[in-house]
């Protein structure tokens, strides 16, 4: 009896150390990833941070490198960082578009704001908002004028991907939560507007 019950004490165990195991694998492929240049990754000046009231005319492009140096014109917003309203965009995910001063707001607080075109099917949807569900600096947002379907945005950096597959989204978000470029580090990204969906 006893040795019945250590060998079904012991029997969920196994499976645990595996988990574990494999998370800690996937978890260091991650951040090995997120240390080599993420290719498409578009690093943008961000001339100013400013607290400002009213609406912000942001560009409408964000300038892509090419080879040899020079800009080329580059996707359509979201905006990458700049002047911004005083209260940052809480957190999480939204089912309509957020304003953009507040987004922005967030972004300076080292969050990551993943937009999406409003025609993207319902499976990546649900993808981007379990994301936001496990990283509390996440914001997800339907987003109307987009070159790709998915659009991974962090103060002064830009990612375009065709699929919420692309491996690149999970090395953006290793890399960029809460990463170097963050002006405001550990501030928060809640107590600010709107009621994130999910």
């Amino acid at each position: 009896m006893i040795l019945v019950t250590a060998v079904v004490a012991a029997g969920p165990i196994v499976p645990v150390a595996i988990v574990v195991a494999n998370r800690a694998q996937e978890n260091a492929r991650l951040d090995a990833a997120a240390e080599q240049p993420i290719v498409g990754e578009k690093d943008v000046d961000v001339p100013s941070a400013g607290h400002v009231s009213g609406d912000v005319a942001y560009p409408a492009t964000t300038p892509t490198p090419t080879p040899g140096g020079a800009e080329a014109v580059g996707s359509a917003p979201p905006p990458v960082g700049g002047d911004h309203d005083p209260t940052p965009q809480n957190c999480g995910s939204y089912d309509q578009p957020v304003r953009e001063e507040n987004a922005v707001h967030s972004l300076e607080h080292g969050n990551v704001w993943l937009t999406y075109r409003t025609d993207l099917d319902e499976v990546a949807v649900t993808r981007l908002k379990e994301i936001a569900q496990g990283e509390p600096y996440v914001l997800v947002s339907p987003y109307g004028a987009l070159v790709a379907p998915v659009v991974a945005t962090a103060w002064g950096v830009q990612l375009e991907l065709d699929s919420i597959d692309d491996e690149r989204l999970d090395a953006s978000l290793t890399r960029y939560v809460h990463g170097e470029q963050t002006p405001e580090p550990g501030a928060p990204c809640s107590d600010g507007v709107g009621t994130p969906a999910g």
